[in-house]
């Protein structure tokens, strides 16, 4: 066991003025109000165990960590780590902006309880896998953020540490760093390191993690496997987060409107259904799923187009049909129908956060006469589901064989025997 939480909580007092806690203080009557972060955590992570833990932001998961390295004290139970621990929390925590890389490299190290030999061997293996080049000698301040997170991590993980803390830091990394950086964990791993890993990255708590815990309003909702636990947060919490208003407004002088189109047709609602016809706002790779357009026609209609395109987190056009394309028709409409144009298909594609634009047009593209065109209607992820792991962005139902031939010694062979 490395480590063990009983019963953690934490609260904070809210006060509703600075007056009202000068006046606690002298009075010594209460005057705050209580906010429980944190309520009644209890679990073990054993030793070279990987614990994954999730949840939407404001759930507790940075607190909890804060907790078990030092930086906050909980409110009342107790926990016990065993063993060195490094963490990487928020981005640049405990570097000192006006220090050089190099400088913060040796006082973070030193904080750490490392004497100067040991230091002195360490610091070029760090500059070499934080890759920052002459910037380890300039301060701080003038890093990006991608420059900040891969030094921390470097010095963070100079040593093999005996539990290792990461929190989202390492989302703002480029990908060819954060694979160095998975990579390196995986080592840890193999070598009995304990991850405590907090991601909103599925691949991510998937792929490291052995077990997972969801966080839900400051207490355990979910504990089990990373595939099942993922399963009810896409399915019960992620829809509070991803439910939202997309049309915009910023002042009478400076729009954002990313819905376009006449209106004498209006989308109204877009969602994501899978195969058990049930609303959903994630979907594992490969599985079958129905999305329905649903929309209001303003005036007389002949055969409308509805149509979709689903993008990648970049906006990248993943996939795209519509009706006309189809060859389906929805006759004639009159004034005031409401109707819903239903898409089925399969969800071929890798796992990652992706977004859906919908739009109502007549003829093949909207172009000729756009209706309405909303974008980014709906957002949904795709999660690991029982297939093979795969490299890329589209999913292809793959079968591998060999066929091997025996061997049948020829006379004159270079392999005749002796």
């Amino acid at each position: 066991m490395r480590i063990k939480l009983e019963n953690i909580g934490k609260k904070y007092k809210i006060f509703n003025s600075p007056s009202s806690r000068v006046a606690e203080w002298i009075f010594g009557k209460k005057n705050h109000q209580e906010k429980w972060v944190l309520k009644d955590l209890s679990f073990e992570v054993n030793e070279g165990e990987s614990l994954g833990i999730i949840g939407h932001n404001g759930a507790g998961k940075s607190t909890l960590l804060k907790i078990l390295t030092g930086v906050l004290e909980p409110s009342v139970g107790s926990f016990t780590t065993i063993g060195r621990i490094s963490a990487l929390l928020e981005l640049g925590m405990g570097f000192h902006p006006d220090f050089t890389g190099l400088q913060n490299i040796r006082m973070s190290l030193q904080l750490t309880g490392i004497d100067n030999d040991t230091i002195d061997k360490l610091i070029p293996e760090v500059e070499a896998f934080a890759e920052i080049g002459d910037y380890i000698y300039q301060p701080m301040r003038t890093y990006s953020s991608g420059m900040s997170v891969r030094l921390a991590f470097a010095t963070a993980t100079a040593i093999r540490p005996d539990i290792l803390i990461v929190d989202e830091a390492l989302s703002v990394g480029d990908a060819y760093f954060q694979h160095k950086c998975f990579d390196r964990i995986r080592k840890f791993r193999e070598d009995g390191t304990t991850l405590l890993f907090v991601s909103h990255d599925p691949g991510a708590i998937i792929n490291l993690c052995d077990r997972a815990i969801l966080i839900d309003n400051g207490e355990i909702a979910q504990e089990g496997s990373p595939e099942s636990v993922l399963d009810y947060y896409n399915a019960v919490i992620a829809l509070r987060e991803v439910e939202y208003s997309i049309s915009q407004s910023v002042g009478e002088d400076n729009r954002v409107n990313i819905r376009s189109g006449s209106k004498e047709a209006k989308i109204t609602k877009v969602e994501l259904f899978d195969n058990r016809n049930q609303p959903v706002h994630a979907i594992q790779v490969g599985e079958h799923f129905h999305l329905r357009v649903r929309f209001e026609s303003g005036i007389n209609l002949t055969n409308p187009t509805i149509g979709f395109v689903i993008k990648d987190r970049l906006g990248n056009p993943i996939f795209g049909t519509n009706t006309y394309q189809l060859g389906v028709k929805s006759g004639e409409l009159n004034a005031g129908d409401e109707v819903t144009a239903s898409f089925s298909s399969f969800a071929n594609i890798g796992t990652g956060t992706y977004s859906v634009s919908a739009a109502i047009h007549d003829g093949l593209t909207h172009v000729e006469k756009n209706y309405d065109w909303w974008d980014h209607a709906l957002t949904f992820q795709v999660v690991k589901g029982t297939e093979p792991s795969f490299d890329g962005t589209t999913y292809l139902q793959t079968e591998a064989n060999f066929d091997i031939s025996p061997h049948h010694q020829k006379e004159g062979s270079d392999f005749n025997e002796n």
